[in-house]
Formats: C-alpha cells, structure tokens, sequence
C-alpha cells in the first residue's frame, strides 16, 4: 500500500470519538510507524461522537476524492426513545420534557414512519456543525444562544421499521439517505409527527456508498496493516540486494 499516493480506507469508529479523532489517529499511526514528517489525510463525512460505525478516511492524494466520496449515499440503524426530548436530540444532553405516549401503537408507527421516505425539508440540530454566520452552530448552543437554522432539502431512499417495544417506547429503524442528514433530527421529526417527542439513544452508520460495516477495520487491525506494509517493505530491500 502507498499511503502518500493515496489510500481509502474505512474504520468503524469507536463510540464518543470524533471524525476528527479518526483522522488524527489514521495520521499519527501513518507517520509515527512510517517515518512521515507530514500526510494529507481527511474523512468524508462527519459521524457523531455518540454513533458507531463507517468513517471512511482518505491520505495522500487520495483526498482528492473527499468531495465525491462525500456525496454518496449512507445506511443507519437507530433506536429512538419515545416520549422524551433532549436539547442535543440525543444523549450528549440530559431530558428536558417528557410526552404522553399511551395513543402510540404499532398501528401508529406502521402509518406515519413512511411518510418520512422521499424529500424532506430538514432543519438542522442546534448541536450540529451547520454555520450560522460563519459560527457553528454547536458553539453558540454550548454557550446558551439560540440561532434559526435553515431547513435543507434532503432525500430518505429508504426508512424501514425493524423493532418497535410498546413498552419501553423504543422504536429501531434502518434508514438509507442522502448527505447532509441529521438522523438525530429525523428523530426529533418523527417524535413530532406521532404527537410526542423523541431522541436518539443509538446510533450505527452501517454502509457509505459501497463501502459496509463489514469492509471496517478497528484501529487494531490497522496496526496490523501498518506492521505487514513495514514488513514487505523491509523484505523488498532484502530481496533487491540478494538478487544483487
């Protein structure tokens, strides 16, 4: 592998990471064990610290391809708690209200939870790293100001109901969707529209465009990557001045 031409490889990311802590692993590792003094590296598409699951990080030249790469459609599964809110629409915040649930049954969910696929006009989380005049967002909610974000135009391809518990209240989805899809404020959305609220209380993103949850590696497996790439290096320069 030729980590400054360019590679593409896709990490399950570990739950309370960031994107960005992804990425400056991926560098760090490449550099420290490679003797690199610097490489290009980035990811295609942000996952929230509390979700799990694809992150897929380009290096060298390969970063080219972020914008392309972004664009590709992404799969979720994602448990929401009915009947409660919070300001994050997930479980970075505390609960600050709580709905009746009682008239919620699976008849209601069979009923409003298509009505989701197709385009949707989304507004944005608070907590989110959407700009409003050139701040994120999530910086002017952590110190207590309100901001109005603008809706988006997004496309669900697909929204299919896997498990819902009428007594605990936790409904469980698997959603295909285009960039720029916040899954915790399809949540908020959907906690609406059953007359109730809702937040997100898991979350895994299981494919970006071809690239599955079974293709990642752990960062583990990487050292191991890492280690076999040194080894056929140092076993190239042995051969070459043996065959010499």
């Amino acid at each position: 592998m030729d980590f400054v031409e360019g590679e593409i490889l896709a990490f399950d990311k570990p739950y309370r990471w960031t994107s960005f802590d992804v990425v400056g692993k991926t560098r760090w590792l490449l550099c420290h064990r490679l003797g690199l003094k610097k490489l290009k590296v980035g990811h295609t598409g942000t996952l929230d610290p509390l979700a799990t699951g694809v992150v897929v990080v380009c290096t060298g030249r390969k970063t080219k391809l972020i914008d392309q790469l972004q664009a590709h459609q992404k799969e979720y599964v994602a448990t929401l708690q009915l009947g409660a809110t919070t300001p994050s629409f997930d479980l970075e915040k505390p609960i600050d209200c709580t709905y009746p649930t009682a008239h919620i049954t699976r008849a209601l969910i069979d009923k409003v939870i298509p009505e989701f696929q197709g385009e949707q006009w989304q507004v944005p989380p608070m907590f989110s790293a959407v700009k409003v005049d050139g701040k994120r967002a999530y910086k002017l909610a952590r110190q207590g100001e309100v901001a109005e974000l603008k809706p988006k135009l997004l496309v669900i391809d697909e929204i299919e109901i896997l498990r819902f518990d009428e007594t605990t209240m936790q409904l469980e989805l698997r959603i295909v969707c285009s960039k720029g899809t916040y899954i915790r404020a399809l949540a908020r959305d959907i906690g609406q529209r059953l007359d109730s609220g809702a937040h997100l209380i898991a979350l895994r993103r299981t494919r970006v465009g071809d690239i599955r949850i079974e293709d990642c590696m752990t960062f583990d497996k990487f050292n191991e990557l890492i280690n076999n790439c040194i080894s056929n290096e140092h076993n190239e320069i042995r051969y070459f001045y043996e065959a010499e």
